[in-house]
């Protein structure tokens, strides 16, 4: 497809559909079980419809905004995604380059294919924060978050919600395995052997808990932000036990199917951390119009994974900005057209629920 063809996210995933690997597309496009949550995180930003304000002044909108000591260029960081190589050959690279052109976050999994210090190396300008899955080998742990203290992470984005793998069955059936160079697995299993992506994760740790929280923050001295609640009562636990910040999130539909869409679960976590640090969300994200409707219910910001990894299949670092540059402009026109000037002028007022 031509690039200037490229108007959307949606032209970006059917392109990159006729460019990877079937395993590949199927690894990245897949969820678990039915994909009843996977299809509902997107359905659901339909069903909430937008307020607008009329006669704003909207001559200067920016979509600017601060987020842990960051000031961002837009709400949207580039969630944390595993094998990007698969993807690309540049993979994590790649989209650490464009995160930082953007002037946003980008997130490196624990489960990359290139090392924790290779990122700080390919965009030393960028803001970057360091997804963590603990490992049964807590030594091997302690190494990578060490690392990423070492290479200029600001923060830890703590993943709760993978104590076991979902079934995804399109890995299943294509039988796809994790690509060589994701030093994580390399480490603990002593290994470079492929193997599938769910008895990979035979090798993170099922005993993880909330008092695993403080500590990380004491290891790194990093803020820590727990990623992969849906409820008041572990969002409230989560700040409690010191989170500095959530992240609304079902893992993009690959965990545990028939859970609410991220955006649904959204407003009740916000409501139970009552301002007291940073909601965010992830899941589903495809249009600035979704962002907005984040925003009025309670998130500071998103992450957006296959959205950009669309981009990063497509073209590269190139691909994976200019799908960034497209969410930041139909955000700001979604602003101008809410009658907002700002990102904080988002609220509840904004928006119908269905």
């Amino acid at each position: 497809m031509p690039e200037q063809e490229l108007l959307n996210v949606w032209d970006f995933e059917r392109a990159a559909a006729q460019t990877l690997d079937p395993g590949a597309l199927g690894y990245f496009a897949g969820g678990a079980g039915d994909e009843q949550t996977l299809t509902e995180n997107v359905a659901a930003f339909a069903r909430i419809k937008l307020r607008p304000r009329v006669l704003v002044d909207v001559s200067e909108v920016t979509t600017t905004t601060e987020l842990l000591g960051h000031r961002l260029s837009m709400p949207i960081l580039v969630a944390p995604m595993a094998y990007q190589r698969l993807a690309h050959l540049d993979g994590e690279r790649a989209l650490a380059g464009a995160a930082a052109r953007a002037g946003t976050v980008f997130c490196l999994s624990t489960l990359a294919t290139v090392g924790i210090g290779e990122i700080a190396q390919a965009a030393p300008d960028g803001a970057r924060w360091f997804q963590l899955y603990v490992f049964t080998d807590r030594a091997i742990t302690r190494e990578l978050l060490a690392e990423a203290v070492d290479s200029g992470y600001s923060a830890v984005l703590l993943t709760v919600d993978l104590p076991r793998s979902g079934r995804r069955e399109r890995d299943l059936r294509s039988r796809i395995a994790v690509p060589p160079g994701v030093a994580s697995f390399e480490r603990a299993r002593r290994a470079t052997t492929p193997l599938p992506p769910h008895e990979a994760v035979s090798l993170l740790a099922q005993n993880v808990t909330w008092r695993d929280i403080e500590w990380i923050a004491e290891e790194t001295g990093l803020p820590v932000l727990v990623k992969g609640l849906l409820t008041a009562e572990d969002a409230a636990l989560a700040v409690e036990h010191g989170a500095a910040g959530v992240v609304v999130s079902n893992h993009g539909g690959r965990q545990l199917d028939g859970v609410p869409a991220s955006i649904e679960a959204l407003p009740e976590v916000a409501e139970a951390v009552a301002g007291r640090v940073p909601v965010l969300m992830d899941g589903g994200i495809r249009r600035g119009t979704d962002v907005v409707k984040a925003l009025a219910l309670g998130a500071q910001a998103v992450l957006a994974g296959r959205a950009v990894l669309w981009g990063l299949a497509v073209d590269g670092a190139d691909g994976a900005a200019r799908v960034l540059e497209l969410l930041k402009d139909e955000l700001e026109l979604a602003l101008a057209l809410l009658g907002c000037c700002a990102p904080g002028d988002v609220t509840r007022t904004h928006v119908t629920l269905p």
